[in-house]
């Protein structure tokens, strides 16, 4: 295997280090001391809460179903994000395009700027810092766009971390400021490259900060830096 496609490997600690924006953070702890169980193990999942009545629909949990991002002729086409107002449908689909690039087909900028139109548009709940460090730098791009390299993905689950049900079953009313979700997606990682069409594959997990007001589809808030059980 190409010493490139180390990428998903090398990344893994570093995204364990990226921090969440502060402003989404802040949110999620006051919400619920979310960030006190990020760490936390052994926990099961608990049944998502009812909404409150504002809401405009209920959240249903996860069915268990695969979302992918394939392009025409094998080849990835630029992620486009899902008009959903679920945010457990909203986290796989934004799973899915954070775990696949396709070096071949478009360029590092190109990228992150469509992962970008994933983003809410309200600033001060966006870390663009965070869904940017799930991207190769443009060196390593670079690098791995000379052997080809690219990957698929799927996600094959997903829910709201326990902390998250916990918190909000505690204070349902506390949601309504920003309307940010807590999603724990998993998943698989596919990789290949010129010469190896199937390179090899990784489980991958991840938690992010969906936000889902009443009026308007999903958008991706950030990417948490610790996976929530």
């Amino acid at each position: 295997m190409p010493s490139t496609t180390s990428f998903s490997d090398g990344t893994s600690r570093v995204r364990g280090r990226v921090l969440l924006g502060t402003t989404v953070l802040v949110l999620l702890v006051a919400i619920a001391g979310l960030a006190a169980y990020l760490t936390r193990g052994g926990r099961t999942p608990a049944k998502p809460p009812t909404p409150p009545a504002s809401s405009a629909t209920a959240l249903p949990p996860s069915t268990g179903t695969t979302t992918r991002v394939t392009g025409p002729g094998g080849r990835g086409a630029l992620p486009v994000p899902p008009a959903t107002h679920d945010p457990v449908a909203f986290a796989k689909a934004a799973a899915v395009a954070l775990w696949s690039y396709d070096t071949r087909a478009y360029s590092q900028p190109e990228l992150l700027a469509a992962l970008h139109r994933w983003m809410t548009g309200e600033a001060k709940y966006a870390d663009r810092a965070s869904v940017d460090a799930q991207v190769p730098s443009p060196v390593l791009w670079e690098r791995m766009a000379d052997q080809g390299q690219h990957t698929t993905a799927t996600a094959s689950e997903a829910h709201f971390p326990a902390s998250f049900t916990q918190a909000l079953q505690a204070d349902p009313g506390a949601i309504t400021t920003a309307y940010v979700y807590a999603v724990t997606v998993t998943g698989r990682q596919s990789i290949a490259w010129n010469g190896s069409p199937h390179g090899g594959a990784e489980q991958r997990a991840t938690t992010l900060a969906v936000q889902c007001r009443p009026d308007q589809p999903c958008s991706l808030a950030g990417v948490l830096p610790n996976v929530a059980p």
